[in-house]
């Protein structure tokens, strides 16, 4: 099944306080696609008004920007951010129900370490 696409300067689309999409006064199930000087930059996913499912963002250039997959608005398993040069930012893990952080990792843009935190199993 291929979901509905919309652009977010479509006129017709609107975000509330809660970032709850409304496309034609009706909360929004489908892709919102961003367009930036001819090149997409964004493309998130939302069922009934809420970001649900796969979420990618894009450097001007093409290069991925960021990647994950959110649930009722909460992101869940894996998340990732790149830097500009194509290397990999931050490696976020989250629990499934989007609650919880259970594991960080950050590397610097020439891809040293910097930041590593893992939840304590209890």
């Amino acid at each position: 099944m291929t979901l509905p696409r919309i652009d977010i300067d479509d006129p017709q689309i609107e975000m509330d306080e809660g970032e709850v999409a409304f496309y034609q006064g009706e909360p929004f199930t489908g892709e919102v696609v961003e367009y930036q000087k001819g090149a997409l930059v964004s493309l998130v996913t939302y069922k009934d008004g809420f970001e649900d499912g796969p979420s990618r963002k894009w450097y001007m250039d093409g290069t991925l920007r960021s990647e994950g997959v959110l649930r009722g608005g909460f992101p869940v398993g894996e998340s990732k951010d790149w830097h500009p040069n194509g290397g990999l930012a931050t490696r976020v893990l989250m629990s499934g129900n989007g609650l919880r952080q259970l594991e960080i990792t950050e590397w610097d843009d020439e891809g040293n370490l910097t930041k590593e935190w893992r939840a304590e199993r209890g």
